[in-house]
């Protein structure tokens, strides 16, 4: 698997399904449960963020791993209050933090040989028999188009 164009074709469906999308259709509730566009995209940057605290940790890198902790934190609400933080921010700026972190993982991931991506066990948080490479399949190209998705219906919707 080639982890970099995994995360780059993510990020090109995430870009594609909200490209032209009308500025007043960001914040229309109910794309996603109770979520807008622009709180899809809020909560899909909080997930590039705990991707670049997981491969700055791989990378043996020492620093805040705020992100990360919030996410594996036992019955924490990380979706929700991350979105949360976002809410009063511009469509512009949440786009521009969730383009940002991409950027940032892309350069993180170019660092870790393939090898490592692959190794089984090097997240234990995430389960013992899966490795970096399963969490960016499962966690972000996947979960990305599953958001996508519900964008391009709500997208259809608006057609209607």
């Amino acid at each position: 698997m080639n982890a970099s164009d995994v995360l780059k074709y993510g990020h090109g469906t995430v870009l594609r399904a909200v490209e032209g999308l009308p500025e007043a259709a960001w914040n229309t509730a109910g794309v996603c449960g109770i979520w807008s566009v622009k709180d899809i995209i809020a909560h899909l940057a909080s997930y590039e963020h705990v991707l670049v605290d997981v491969l700055t940790t791989i990378l043996g890198g020492s620093g805040s791993t705020l992100y990360l902790s919030k996410f594996i934190e036992p019955g924490g609400q990380f979706n929700d209050s991350e979105v949360d933080k976002r809410k009063d921010r511009t469509v512009a700026e949440v786009l521009a933090e969730y383009n940002d972190a991409h950027t940032k993982s892309m350069a993180l991931i170019a660092q870790i040989p393939a090898e490592t991506l692959r190794q089984v066990g090097t997240l234990p948080w995430y389960g013992a028999e899966y490795a970096v490479d399963d969490l960016i399949v499962y966690q972000y190209y996947g979960h990305k188009r599953e958001h996508c998705a519900q964008i391009a219906v709500f997208r259809d919707k608006l057609k209607g």
